[in-house]
């Protein structure tokens, strides 16, 4: 009868299922972003591919904190996954700081092509040296300029413009050669100090741009594509080491249609976006292809720095990717 007894135990042992892993997924912007869609698309192929072995608590508008705190969460294992900006991620590993560069993509189809490339598929692979592991690059768009002082049309435009930028050394040294006055700002405390006026405007694509509602704190939009500004999809350490070879597979796939649903997001938004800020009172003014040349001669200067800090070669097999 005992035998019996610890058989039945043992049996109902194997029959109760492993608990689901929790994944915390923290970023920025609102559910309804481009983030929110790459989270959500990540979050519909991983339970495709490996039904109820993880559940997700998604934490949107920086319920996690800021971009750098919830990295550094991933490098603890205090949380398990995020999308970020590129904003922080040079201070993580120097060489993705090279894709922040000014006027170095000639279009998403460009930029695409070289993230998905051999070029960002190195880059990728240095994140596990930081404490981190990268699944893939994805993406916001070309970056425009916002403000409350008036249309950006020339360089001098911009002199003495109090524009909040990422923590992006980059963006930073741009900016200060076009005059302006480059502001670093965590996220979550920009719209606040766009409505008391203590900065002037901040530079984001039309995915930030519109899904975050700027034109409730912001007059004019330049539509200047002065920066292409990707995203990228990471996981931490202590869960990447925890998987087998089947649940990585499934991540890999799963961090494939996130970054497709990032892009669609950014290739809608690009194609309505601009209709419906001016819908909602935005003064929009998109430079043309001469006006963008006088904005990259201002940037001479930083542009030397940058393949002294980069590398030309590594700048020239960027510009060179089909």
């Amino acid at each position: 009868m005992k035998h019996l007894f610890t058989a039945a135990l043992l049996s109902a042992a194997v029959a109760v299922p492993a608990a689901a892993q929790e994944i915390k997924i923290g970023y920025a912007l609102a559910e309804d972003s481009h983030y929110g869609a790459g989270a959500k698309a990540f979050e519909a192929s991983l339970t495709e591919s490996l039904g109820d072995q993880f559940t997700f608590r998604h934490f949107p508008s920086s319920g996690l904190g800021g971009e750098r705190e919830v990295i550094e969460g991933l490098q603890l294992g205090t949380v398990e996954m995020t999308i970020v900006s590129s904003g922080t991620l040079s201070n993580f590993v120097p060489e993705a700081g090279v894709f922040d560069v000014p006027f170095l993509f000639r279009d998403k189809a460009h930029a695409r092509a070289v993230l998905d490339g051999e070029i960002g598929q190195e880059i990728l692979a240095k994140f596990d040296d930081a404490g981190l592991h990268a699944l893939a690059w994805g993406e916001q768009g070309f970056r425009h300029i916002t403000n409350n002082r008036g249309p950006i049309q020339t360089p001098a435009d911009a002199q003495g413009l109090k524009i909040r930028t990422m923590e992006n050394p980059v963006h930073i040294e741009a900016f200060r050669a076009l005059g302006a006055s480059p502001t670093p700002m965590a996220w979550p405390e920009v719209i606040g100090a766009l409505e008391q006026g203590a900065i002037d405007g901040q530079e984001n694509p039309l995915s930030v741009v519109v899904s975050a509602k700027l034109n409730e704190v912001q007059k004019y939009l330049t539509l200047d594509g002065h920066v292409y500004s990707p995203a990228m999809i990471l996981v931490s350490p202590q869960l990447w080491g925890k998987l087998d070879d089947d649940q990585k597979a499934a991540f890999q796939k799963a961090a494939a249609a996130g970054v497709q649903a990032m892009r669609d997001y950014v290739d809608e938004v690009d194609a309505s976006g601009v209709a419906a800020l001016k819908a909602a009172g935005m003064e929009v003014n998109e430079l043309t292809d001469e006006e963008k040349a006088a904005f990259r001669a201002a940037l001479d200067a930083p542009y030397k720095e940058y393949e002294a800090q980069f590398g030309k070669e590594l700048m020239d097999r960027i510009q060179a990717v089909q």
